[in-house]
């Protein structure tokens, strides 16, 4: 469940849905991923019945991170939020991008210092893409390969870690998820939204929407994980311990 958009979602209402859905699916695991909340909010969401919670620090360079996001978001607080998160029981999920405009080495080596130091469940890198709409439309794309390097230093760093192929790796490469998995991905997450609605909501252009990554075409991304040898299985994919 994603948002940060629309402020008609409060934590009461987030509440009342993560609610009804633990009610439905008692055993499914309900990832949130919903922005900076306070201790309070995350606390309730976690009370209620959430299990994991996405929070990319995009990245662990305090320089980087003020050019990249409005003067009113603080990088110390997007790290506090990870750890309060990680306190209150949440599966955590981090990450960054790949090749972000003014990205260098060395701040992508503090990304993984972070990680380190986080040992979160989840980690999610894709390269960085372009979006027509915003300052950084003429930008390079982020690189494919240097993605594929970071996502095998990952799993070594961090061996039991839920690693996702994105989908930023398939749009930039026809093949780019099945390459992610082939070097240490373990994941790959399914937009379960109509194929004639992801277009509404795309962050970056030129987005894959081939029908694989909804619901209606489940068989297709099966395929396509079973030509490299692998197979979907449906478990709530719990980080191994």
């Amino acid at each position: 469940m994603q948002g940060g958009e629309d402020p008609y979602y409060t934590d009461e209402r987030m509440v009342k849905i993560i609610q009804k859905i633990k009610k439905d699916f008692p055993d499914c695991a309900l990832t949130l991923s919903i922005g900076e909340k306070s201790h309070e909010s995350y606390q309730l969401f976690r009370k209620a019945g959430a299990d994991r919670y996405l929070l990319r620090q995009e990245t662990a360079d305090a320089a980087l991170y003020r050019s990249l996001h409005p003067e009113e978001m603080h990088l110390e607080k997007r790290k506090q939020c990870l750890y309060d998160l990680k306190k209150l029981g949440y599966q955590v999920g981090a990450g960054f991008m790949v090749g972000a405009p003014g990205q260098r080495l060395f701040q992508i080596a503090e990304d993984l210092v972070f990680l380190q130091e986080l040992q979160p469940q989840m980690v999610g890198i894709g390269p960085f893409i372009p979006h027509h709409d915003t300052i950084y439309a003429k930008e390079r794309a982020g690189s494919v390969e240097m993605t594929l390097f970071l996502l095998s230093v990952i799993r070594i760093m961090l061996p039991k870690v839920l690693l996702p192929a994105t989908t930023a790796l398939g749009t930039l490469d026809p093949r780019g998820r099945e390459k992610g998995l082939a070097v240490g991905a373990n994941v790959v997450m399914p937009n379960l939204s109509p194929v004639k609605n992801q277009k509404l909501y795309a962050l970056y252009d030129n987005k894959i929407c081939t029908g694989e990554e909804a619901a209606e075409c489940r068989g297709c991304l099966s395929r396509r994980v079973a030509s490299i040898g692998y197979r979907l299985v449906e478990e709530r994919g719990d980080a191994l311990q």
